[in-house]
């Protein structure tokens, strides 16, 4: 399967070597990179964005952003970010049960594993995902129970940075890298904007 759109023929120098970088470091083909090179001022301003969303913090878990970031990825049901952030994610000890909960196929509450900080910043990740934004109180007041301002910061962040790219990846097409293709429980080829 292909993206709706080809990179452009010609892509700029520094484009080229940006892209040459992160594909060396990923193993993988970004297309999306590539498509963005028709805009450079839109690739440069994408790259620089990953570039400065947490992946790892002091006070906030890799695996808690991990999750998030797979929470947003299936609530957007976007192929490619759901293979992307799947990458790995039993090195975190996330367990098939709580990618279930994940998807939506299991309560929350049932998965023992989730700590409680964990399901507050799932439920957060849900309600910023879907539109329009709605905030419940005691949601709001729970995430801030469990998070100082700062971690705050860094879990809306990841939310707003994995619904950007999942809007920006599924208006082009690009479909799954293969970064995940292994874990069936994930489930791909049910999360498709193609109709």
């Amino acid at each position: 399967m292909n993206a709706y759109i080809r990179p452009p023929p010609r892509i700029p120098w520094l484009l080229r070597l940006a892209i040459w970088y992160s594909e060396r470091k990923t193993g993988k083909e970004m297309l999306v990179a590539r498509i963005l090179a028709w805009v450079p001022k839109a690739a440069i301003g994408s790259g620089l964005l990953e570039s400065l969303v947490v992946h790892k913090d002091k006070t906030v878990s890799e695996r808690l952003l991990k999750l998030v970031r797979l929470q947003v990825s299936f609530k957007a049901s976007c192929p490619f970010c759901i293979d992307m952030n799947a990458e790995q994610y039993a090195k975190l000890n996330i367990t098939p049960q709580e990618i279930e909960v994940l998807q939506g196929l299991a309560d929350m509450d049932s998965v023992k594993s989730l700590s409680d900080r964990e399901k507050w910043a799932l439920q957060y990740a849900l309600a910023l995902t879907k539109t329009p934004v709605e905030i419940p109180e005691a949601l709001q007041k729970g995430v801030l129970k469990a998070f100082d301002e700062r971690e705050l910061v860094v879990l809306v962040t990841t939310i707003a940075q994995v619904n950007f790219w999942a809007r920006l990846i599924q208006g082009v097409g690009v479909p799954p890298a293969g970064f995940s293709s292994a874990c069936t429980e994930l489930r791909l080829a049910e999360y498709t904007t193609r109709k």
